[in-house]
């Protein structure tokens, strides 16, 4: 009896209007809750309140806020309200929301209701300051997140947001430019534009389930054995087993499943190895002083330019092929004459060394 009271109580909750509703669920697809006191299932038109928490697990909720600003968020996500204040005066209207885990697209609603200071929108890795813009968060199972900046649908940017941490912060200001970080005591990647699509973002960037845990049975020795030099370790069946006999070691390229992957993981990586090779190459460039010529392929000289850990090399391929290694701490005043093209080289501020290397055909 007690368990029917409780059903008919929540859904006695679902249907009537809240005096603390700060904004409703206007879409839903699938399975999701509202936790509160206790958990709500999801469904259309449920008010939501300040401090509610939004769970998905294989569904979709969106919600608009009293200002009409929305918030969609796909499977295996986690949206937590700390706090939402809508006051005819903007300076008194508050907004401040947590993206837990997974994907969430955010859209603003009306312009000048909330001033933007009072907006606080964070995940367990950053935190995003907003200027009336559209934009998507995604928070993986470790608390990375990727922020992208979405376009209007005219193709311009939406607006700009600042994604900030402990020790830093990038602007995004751009359609599909993306930034991510892996912890809060580290900087967001520099900005990318991603070659991506607001359908590619719903459809792939979607976190895995959480994990279930596996209770583990371990076979107990018998009660019987009070000392362990009683036990024989060696009555095990698996001994018995010829696991190499098993065509289950084989893998051939029938067995690839080519949609068996984790494109966020993925593009995680892709963006902060981009990351790391710019300030790779930022180090070398304020490790060496070059003039004359820049690193990698210089158009207007035709050489190529590259490091490695002790060496600086040039090398201009025009009818012939000239190439210079040289120990990149030192200095080099170097010129380049190739069928009457001359290209003078300065290393590290110069010498008053010159090597002069003159090629005809």
């Amino acid at each position: 009896m007690a368990i029917l009271v409780l059903c008919v109580l929540s859904k006695m909750t679902v249907a009537q209007q809240s005096d603390a509703s700060i904004g409703s669920v206007t879409e839903l697809k699938g399975i999701g809750r509202i936790v509160r006191d206790v958990p709500y299932d999801a469904a259309l038109s449920f008010d939501i309140e300040s401090y509610d928490n939004v769970e998905t697990t294989n569904g979709r909720i969106g919600i608009t806020f009293l200002n009409d600003t929305r918030v969609r968020l796909t499977e295996h996500s986690q949206l937590l309200i700390d706090e939402f204040i809508y006051d005819p005066d903007p300076s008194k209207s508050k907004m401040a929301l947590q993206f837990a885990s997974g994907t969430a697209r955010f859209i603003t609603g009306k312009l000048n209701t909330i001033n933007k200071e009072n907006i606080a929108i964070s995940t367990p890795s950053a935190n995003v300051s907003i200027r009336g813009t559209d934009f998507t968060v995604t928070v993986n199972e470790l608390g990375e997140s990727l922020i992208i900046l979405l376009p209007k649908d005219d193709g311009t940017p939406s607006g700009e947001i600042v994604v900030a941490t402990a020790i830093g912060e990038v602007i995004l200001n751009q359609p599909y430019q993306a930034t991510t970080v892996s912890m809060f005591e580290t900087e967001p990647t520099k900005p990318v534009i991603l070659d991506i699509t607001l359908e590619l973002i719903d459809n792939m960037l979607i976190v895995n389930p959480p994990k279930e845990d596996i209770n583990v049975t371990e076979k107990s020795v018998s009660s019987n054995s009070n000392n362990l030099l009683d036990v024989d370790y060696l009555e095990f069946e698996d001994l018995d087993v010829d696991y190499l006999a098993s065509d289950d070691l084989e893998f051939t390229e029938l067995d690839i499943n080519y949609l068996d992957v984790n494109f966020l993981e993925d593009l995680l990586d892709i963006i902060q190895d981009v990351n790391e090779l710019d300030q790779t190459e930022t180090l070398l460039q304020a490790d060496l002083d070059l003039k004359g010529t820049t690193l990698g392929f210089d158009p207007d000289t035709q050489i190529n330019t590259f490091t490695t850990d002790n060496t600086i090399t040039f090398i201009r391929a025009l009818e012939n092929t000239v190439r210079v290694d040289l120990d990149k701490s030192n200095a080099y005043t170097v010129i380049l004459i190739q069928n009457g093209k001359s290209t003078q080289i300065i290393v590290n501020g110069g010498s008053s060394s010159t090597i002069t290397i003159k090629q005809n055909d």
